[in-house]
């Protein structure tokens, strides 16, 4: 039987496959607003706040780049969440 793909959910009902996030970062700097310009450009932009402000930046394996209205720090705990629930289904002792 395939494993199935834990999806994160990253607000306003969009989600995005938990095991392809590199990074979640916080899109206040310099450097991740040019990241986030050089994505539009390359057609690797996501924009999933629904006009809400952007508050985290997820960078994906594939090299896309996604707009979240949810903070950094929620998605982290959902992220850590995630993997603890996937560590006690491979052994129940943690």
């Amino acid at each position: 039987m395939a494993a199935r793909s834990k999806m994160l959910n990253v607000g306003f009902g969009n989600s995005v496959v938990a095991e392809r996030v590199v990074a979640v970062i916080s899109p206040a700097s310099a450097p991740m607003k040019r990241l986030r310009e050089e994505a539009k450009v390359n057609s690797r932009l996501i924009d999933a706040t629904q006009g809400r402000r952007t508050r985290s930046i997820i960078i994906t394996d594939s090299n896309h780049v996604i707009l979240s209205a949810i903070q950094v720090e929620t998605i982290s705990q959902r992220m850590n969440a995630d993997l603890l629930t996937r560590m006690e289904e491979k052994d129940p002792r943690y």
